[in-house]
C-alpha cells in the first residue's frame, strides 16, 4: 500500500488497514467497469458516498456507526477491485471468502463490529441497489424499463443526482465523509 503497509489480502491484519490507502484504492477503481457517459469514471469512492446517504434517507435515526459501515460496504474493493455482480457469482466462494476477511478486518480497524447483523446488511444492500439504479439510468446506458429489470427502482422521494468527478475530487469526498462519521462514531 501507498502508506508502506503490506496487506496480506488471504489473510489480513486490521493493523496493515489505512483509511487513506482505501480512499487513494476506491478513487481509482471505476464502477461499471467504466463503461459509463461521462467525463471521469464513476468511482467507488463516489458510489460508497452515495450509498451512505442513500441509507440515511431510508432510515433517517441510523447511527454513526451503521452510516460508517454503510460508506465503508465496498471498502475491500480497493485491493481486490470492483467486478460485475455475474462475475463474482461465477467465481464463485473462494472470492466471497477474500472479501468477507477483508470487509472484517476493515471493520475491525475502524471500530465497527466484524459483522453485521442481518437487518444492518438489509438496509445497506437495499441502499446499494438504490444507487445501482441512479447510476444505471444516469450515466450507464439503462433506460428505466430495461433499470427495472435488473435493479431495485427508487421509491417515491428518493432522487439522487450521479455526476461523476475527478480522482481527487472523489477521494477528498469520502476522506472528508469517512472522517465525519468517524468523529461522530467515537464522540460519547
Amino acid at each position: 500500500m501507498l502508506s508502506g503497509r503490506r496487506l496480506d489480502i488471504l489473510d489480513p491484519s486490521p493493523l496493515d488497514i489505512e483509511i487513506e490507502d482505501i480512499a487513494h484504492g476506491l478513487a481509482r477503481v471505476a464502477r461499471w467497469n467504466g463503461q459509463t457517459r461521462s467525463r471521469y469514471a464513476y468511482s467507488v469512492a463516489e458510489h460508497c458516498v452515495a450509498v451512505e446517504a442513500i441509507a440515511v434517507h431510508l432510515k433517517p435515526s441510523l447511527s454513526p456507526q451503521m452510516r460508517l459501515a454503510a460508506l465503508l460496504h465496498d471498502a475491500p474493493e480497493y485491493v481486490i477491485g470492483d467486478m460485475v455482480s455475474p462475475f463474482k457469482a461465477a467465481l464463485g466462494s473462494g472470492y466471497k471468502a477474500i472479501e468477507q476477511r477483508l470487509e472484517e478486518a476493515i471493520h475491525v480497524r475502524f471500530g465497527l463490529p466484524p459483522k453485521l447483523s442481518p437487518g444492518e446488511h438489509r438496509l445497506i444492500k437495499r441502499a446499494d441497489r438504490l444507487c445501482a439504479w441512479f447510476e444505471a439510468t444516469q450515466i450507464a446506458g439503462f433506460s428505466k424499463t430495461e433499470a427495472k429489470k435488473y435493479f431495485l427502482q427508487p421509491p417515491a422521494g428518493l432522487h439522487m443526482d450521479i455526476t461523476p468527478v475527478s480522482i481527487k475530487t472523489a477521494q477528498a469526498a469520502f476522506l472528508a465523509r469517512f472522517h465525519k462519521l468517524y468523529m461522530q462514531k467515537s464522540a460519547p
